[in-house]
């Protein structure tokens, strides 16, 4: 049953039916479709348009209709175009005429926008829930290293060190970000469309304020035109999954590179590893390549639903038809990922041994640097002259440590004997002691808070 047909003296050309149709990705949207349905049926009949015995019908045939899909019952005709066609055409197998009563007033533009806008929010909210368990997966991991220190990188070259405790968590904090974003965008697409017609609005006295809060919305869209072409929620959430997934890549190449037995600072279980067809020895941290090579699938996603909005004229026009496969696919794909990733991390081996043994005097150069600082030279000083330093030990193929006190006092007088006391790991730790820093007390405090916004 075609919703449009009348105009027309010819039926579709069957390749049309082919690329114009969105029944095979559409019917996701099932339960929404027909939620919204039941509540319009009940505003029709408190407006007086429809009896309240017509609207009781209605709503009873559409309860059945859930129950066909919700049992995997529901059998697609041949002129199901879309989740709307085949949901109304049902209906009035069920119920008969009465049930051609319920587009009355609307239209499958504000329908559509109503069903993804609410399919959304809901998958929203449980993106939020699998992101959570990722956190709480890093602060547990996290919880029992803050004394580990490891070699801290930028560049990838060795800068100063850090506690594998304070590694982890900076992932968490970039994960509360994406969940901020995911927050603002779920309170931004609360609005409901339902109501708004094709573009002008509604000519019946329906009460939109009362359908949108019966749905789960928090307030009816100020503008009808723009109600029924606004796509920003979905750009938010893909641009939102993007820069999660960024953040994710970011984490899987770090596990990468540290569990490649030239680091060996960490070990993945045997579950989320895999081997080779060829070379026996092999151990491959696949799940993190595929991680980061997803990432790049759904930056695709973003990049093309915006090229997509980027020439539309105002109000509803068919290529937004392109806003669900993206949403369903990059929403699908992290749900992939989101487990695996979670687990990997829940079973991650930190080996502190090896992290210990990577540990070097040049990752202590900048307090050595700090030491000039609190005998009264500048940093700015102190900076060159531990540069001719390293140079020095450089040279004699020596360490920062092993330098002999005569050949530091040559190069600046302000060395004494308690320059030994720079080369020590845990102390160097335990200066950074600001808040956010890697002391062992500021990461566990760090922690604290963390764990306090899981109980968000």
């Amino acid at each position: 049953m075609s919703l449009w047909g009348g105009r027309f003296s010819e039926p579709s050309d069957e390749d049309l039916r082919l690329l114009n149709d969105s029944i095979r990705f559409d019917q996701a949207l099932y339960a929404e479709d027909i939620e919204g349905s039941m509540v319009y049926a009940r505003a029709l009949a408190e407006a007086g348009v429809i009896s309240a015995g017509e609207a009781e019908t209605i709503v009873e045939g559409l309860r059945q209709v859930m129950q066909e899909f919700d049992s995997d019952r529901f059998e697609l005709a041949a002129g199901d175009e879309d989740i709307h066609t085949a949901v109304e055409r049902r209906l009035i197998e069920i119920v008969g005429d009465v049930g051609g009563k319920l587009h009355t007033g609307r239209s499958r533009n504000d329908q559509v926008a109503t069903d993804f806008r609410l399919w959304t929010m809901r998958a929203a909210d449980r993106l939020h829930e699998a992101l959570r368990m990722l956190q709480a997966a890093i602060v547990l991991v996290a919880e029992g290293h803050s004394e580990t220190v490891m070699p801290g990188y930028t560049h990838m070259q060795p800068a100063q060190p850090i506690t594998a405790a304070h590694w982890l968590m900076s992932f968490f904090w970039m994960l509360e970000r994406d969940l901020d974003r995911l927050r603002a965008s779920r309170a931004r697409m609360a609005d409901c469309p339902l109501g708004s017609g094709a573009l002008a609005g509604n000519p019946f006295a329906i009460d939109r304020q009362e359908i949108g809060a019966e749905l789960g919305f928090e307030r009816a869209s100020e503008n009808s035109l723009d109600a029924v072409s606004d796509r920003d929620f979905v750009a938010d959430m893909l641009y939102m999954i993007s820069l999660c997934a960024t953040h994710l890549s970011r984490l899987a190449e770090d596990i990468l590179i540290y569990s490649n037995p030239s680091f060996g600072f960490i070990t993945l279980d045997d579950r989320y590893s895999t081997g080779s067809s060829l070379m026996p020895q092999k151990r491959n941290a696949d799940p993190m390549e595929l991680m980061r090579g997803k990432t790049g699938r759904l930056i695709g996603n973003l990049a093309g639903f915006l090229t997509t909005l980027k020439g539309l004229p105002s109000g509803y026009n068919k290529d937004l038809q392109e806003d669900k496969e993206a949403l369903f696919d990059a929403l699908e794909t992290m749900h992939q990922l989101l487990p695996v990733v979670t687990a990997t991390i829940n079973s991650l081996q930190i080996n502190s041994e090896a992290m210990a043994s990577a540990l070097t005097d040049d990752l202590l150069a900048t307090d050595l640097a700090d030491y000039l600082v609190r005998k009264g030279v500048s940093f700015r000083q102190s900076h060159h002259i531990v540069g001719e330093v390293v140079r020095a030990a450089a040279e004699r193929d020596q360490t920062l440590s092993q330098l002999p006190l005569s050949t530091l006092q040559r190069i600046c007088p302000h060395f004494a004997g308690d320059v030994s006391d720079v080369f020590d790991f845990s102390l160097s730790i335990q200066r950074r002691d600001s808040y956010g820093g890697a002391a062992p007390g500021a990461v566990r405090a760090q922690i604290r808070r963390a764990k306090a916004r899981l109980d968000v």
